[in-house]
């Protein structure tokens, strides 16, 4: 898994609004919440998203970009997100590159629930990985957001 202070591996993929997730678009621009999570529709998967949707005002006041990223297909992506009304893009990594650029990938298929901050430079700032306190991801990104904007 990539570690915090490493330069975070570009990536293209597609998204279920239509078109492609660059990460190099945002570089020099605004810091990226990435998450990754194994499976829409799933109840940790679910309550995962409806934390990130909840508090992407939160998030938004950093100016940082969420983005969620499973290896689930663009159909089930726009289903996921207009049942739960998501607010951020969902990117499919069908390939499962992306995962395994990032080190998410448990017994060479399952995605770990990880959520990594990267900032406006491409640098991860901070990573999350807990796969049971689900909860957790969104108020370690939003204290690490309000560090990073501290310091800045």
């Amino acid at each position: 898994m990539i570690s915090v202070g490493q330069e975070a591996p570009d990536f293209e993929l597609p998204i279920h609004t239509g078109g492609t997730f660059r990460l190099s678009d945002y570089r020099g621009k605004t810091p990226a919440v990435v998450y990754f999570y194994p499976k829409d529709f799933t109840t940790n998967c679910t309550k995962e998203a409806c934390s990130f949707r909840n508090g992407y005002n939160d998030i938004q006041q950093f100016g940082a970009q969420v983005l969620g990223i499973s290896g689930d297909d663009i159909e089930s992506h726009k289903k996921f997100a207009r049942v739960h009304r998501l607010n951020f893009p969902l990117a499919s990594d069908a390939s499962l590159d992306v995962c395994r650029a990032y080190g998410v990938l448990s017994f060479g298929f399952r995605i770990r629930r990880a959520t990594f901050v990267i900032d406006k430079q491409g640098i991860a700032r901070g990573k999350f990985v807990h796969e049971i306190l689900i909860g957790r991801h969104l108020g370690d990104v939003l204290r690490l957001l309000q560090e990073m904007n501290v310091n800045s």
